[in-house]
C-alpha cells in the first residue's frame, strides 16, 4: 500500500453536475476535483432524465415556480431557499447553454419545455426527451476537460475529513487498489451525492452509497431531514440493479398507470391522477404491487410509434429488459431516487463546520423539505453551485503555499482498509435488504427497530473497514431519523403513523451524537 500527499486551495469531492459546474464558475481561479469514478461515470446526475426546471413559458413565474416547490414539500420547505432556487433558475439555463448543452428547442427556437408532476406549468427543459442528465454532463465534462486551471483526481474516494478546532483543513482518500492520498485543504466542497445505492432497489449509481454524509457527521457536521427519501414511482420492474428509470416525462406526455385489469389506479385516489406528487403515486404504485394487482406504464397511447424517437434513453432500457414500450405496459415499481436530507447548508452551501461547504444531493438546503418537486434536483446543483463559488470568491482561505503538515493519522488509517472485500460485499448486501425492507417506502416501528439492530451489529463487526463504517453510519442515520419522526409526511411514511401531526411541521436538525445517543435508547427500550 502506497501513500501521497498533495497540497490545494480548493477541493472538491465528487465529479457530478454539482462539482463540475462549481468548477468551471471557479475559473480561472485553480480547483481540484477528486471523484472515485471516471468523468462521466458514477454520477447520479448523468442519469437524470426528466430534465431541469426554470420558469421561462410566457406567463410562468419564479414565485409560481416556488409556490409549487412549497406545495410539494408537504409543509416543510424553506421558502426563502425555493425563492433562490427558482429566482435564480434562468440564469443558471444560460449558464448551461454557454458550456454547450443541446436543450432541446422548438422551430421558433425556444426552449422546448415540458410539465412534469405537481408543476401548475409546463417548465422542464429537457434533452432529446430524457437524455438531459447525459447530455448536461457530456458538455460539462468537456468543458472541464478544456479548462487547465482546474486538476481531476480520478480512482479515489474520499473517506475521512481531516478537522482542528471546528475547522476543516484535509481530507484522505483512497483508490480501489488501495493507494492512498492525503490532500491538505484549507477550502473543500462536498459534492458526492446521495445515499440511493444503501438500498437493495434504486436507481442511483453503486457510488451514490452516502459515505461523503457519514464523514462530514463524523468530523462534526450538522444534518438536516435526514428521514426523508424520494422513493421514484416507475422504475422499471425487471429485476435490474440499479433498477432503470421511466421518466416522469412519460406521465407527462399522457402516459397512464394501469394494473393488470388495465384500470387506472391513480384517477381514484388523486385528482392529478398520474401527475399527482412522486410519494403518492409511489406508495399507490408499491400497494398495487403488494396486493398482486401489478402496476404498469402504459405509454401506447400517449407516446405509441414515437417512443424510440422521443424516449431513446427510455426505449433502450426497456429493449434490454425484453420490453416492447410501443406494444406493451411497462412493469414499473418504486425505487430509492433521491435524498432530500444530507448536510445542513445555508444559503452559500456553507455547513457548520469552518471551511467545509456541500453542494448537490449531499447537503440538505430545505428547498425539497419532505418531498421533492420533481426535475429540481440538477436545478439545485446548479444554483447552489454558483452560490457556493460566489462564495468562495469571497470567503475562501488561502494558505502561505507552504508544504502543510499531513494530519498524523494519515498512514495509520491506511492500515485499517485492508478488510477482506468477501466480507465487506456480504456487509453491503445485508445492509441493502435491511433498508429495502425496513426503511423503504413504508415504515413502522417494529421494522425500523429491526433494521437499527441489524446495522448497529454490523457498525461493530465492521469498526476497522472505514467505507464500509461510513456507509452503515449514513443507513444508521436515516433509519434513526425515521423512528424518531413518529408521523408521515412526504417521502417519510409510517403505517403506524398514517397521518401528518401539527407538531411534526418542521425540518429536522441533528448531529451524529444526537443520533448514537437516540439509538442506544431505543435499543434498550425494546
Amino acid at each position: 500500500m502506497t501513500s501521497d500527499w498533495k497540497q490545494n486551495e480548493i477541493v472538491i469531492v465528487g465529479a457530478g453536475l454539482a462539482g463540475l459546474f462549481l468548477a468551471l464558475k471557479l475559473s480561472p481561479t485553480p480547483v481540484t476535483i477528486v471523484t472515485s469514478a471516471p468523468l462521466g461515470k458514477g454520477a447520479s446526475s448523468n442519469w437524470a432524465q426528466g430534465g431541469i426546471a426554470a420558469a421561462l413559458e410566457k406567463g410562468d413565474t419564479a414565485f409560481a415556480h416556488a409556490l409549487d416547490t412549497v406545495q410539494a414539500g408537504a409543509g416543510i420547505v424553506n421558502a426563502h431557499m425555493a425563492h433562490i432556487l427558482t429566482h435564480e433558475a434562468a440564469a443558471r439555463i444560460e449558464d448551461l447553454l454557454s458550456y454547450g448543452t443541446p436543450f432541446d428547442h422548438n422551430l421558433e427556437g425556444d426552449l422546448l419545455l415540458s410539465k412534469e408532476a405537481a408543476h401548475s406549468a409546463r417548465r422542464v427543459v429537457r434533452v432529446k426527451g430524457d437524455r438531459a442528465g447525459w447530455a448536461i454532463m457530456k458538455a460539462l465534462i468537456k468543458a472541464v476537460r478544456a479548462t487547465p486551471t482546474i486538476q481531476v483526481i480520478e480512482g479515489y474516494s474520499a473517506k475521512k475529513l481531516c478537522v482542528k478546532a471546528g475547522t476543516v483543513n484535509g481530507l484522505h482518500a483512497w483508490s480501489k487498489k488501495g493507494q492512498h492520498l492525503y490532500l491538505a485543504a484549507p477550502n473543500i466542497v462536498l459534492a458526492a451525492g446521495g445515499v440511493g445505492a444503501l438500498f437493495k432497489i434504486t436507481t442511483n449509481p453503486v457510488e451514490a452509497n452516502g459515505e461523503a454524509i457519514a464523514m462530514a457527521a463524523k468530523a462534526g457536521a450538522a444534518l438536516a431531514d435526514t428521514e426523508f427519501m424520494q422513493f421514484h414511482p416507475t422504475a422499471i420492474n425487471a429485476s435490474i440493479d440499479p433498477a432503470p428509470l421511466a421518466t416522469e416525462a412519460l406521465r407527462g406526455e399522457g402516459a397512464t398507470l394501469i394494473n393488470k385489469k388495465g384500470e387506472r389506479f391513480m384517477k381514484k385516489l388523486h385528482a392529478d391522477a398520474e401527475l399527482a406528487p412522486r410519494d403518492i403515486v409511489a406508495r399507490a404504485v408499491f400497494r398495487e404491487n403488494v396486493a398482486k394487482r401489478g402496476a404498469f406504464l402504459d405509454c401506447r397511447e400517449a407516446i405509441g410509434a414515437n417512443f424510440k424517437e422521443h424516449f431513446p434513453s427510455v426505449y433502450k432500457k426497456c429493449q434490454q429488459a425484453g420490453i416492447d414500450p410501443v406494444k406493451e405496459p411497462i412493469p414499473v415499481a418504486p425505487a430509492a431516487h433521491f435524498y432530500m436530507g444530507g448536510l445542513f447548508t445555508d444559503a452559500f452551501g456553507r455547513t457548520t463546520l469552518n471551511g467545509l461547504w456541500a453542494c448537490g444531493e449531499v447537503a440538505s438546503t430545505g428547498t425539497h423539505g419532505a418531498n421533492r418537486l420533481a426535475s429540481n434536483s440538477l436545478l439545485e446543483a446548479v444554483v447552489f453551485a454558483a452560490r457556493i463559488a460566489d462564495d468562495l470568491a469571497r470567503n475562501a482561505r488561502f494558505t502561505s503555499r507552504q508544504p502543510a503538515l499531513e494530519d498524523p493519522d494519515a498512514y495509520s488509517i491506511a492500515k485499517t482498509e485492508t478488510a477482506l472485500k468477501k466480507a465487506h460485499h456480504q456487509a453491503i448486501r445485508e445492509m441493502r435488504a435491511l433498508m429495502d425492507l425496513h426503511v423503504g417506502i413504508e415504515r413502522n416501528q417494529q421494522g425500523l427497530q429491526l433494521a437499527l439492530a441489524g446495522l448497529e451489529h454490523l457498525l461493530e463487526k465492521n469498526h476497522n473497514n472505514l467505507s464500509l463504517h461510513n456507509r452503515l453510519t449514513t443507513a444508521k442515520i436515516i433509519t434513526v431519523s425515521a423512528l424518531l419522526r413518529t408521523e408521515s409526511r412526504g417521502g417519510h411514511y409510517r403505517t403506524d403513523y398514517p397521518e401528518p401531526a401539527a407538531t411534526w411541521a418542521h425540518r429536522t436538525m441533528i448531529d451524529l451524537q444526537q443520533i448514537n445517543t437516540a439509538s442506544q435508547q431505543i435499543l434498550n427500550s425494546k
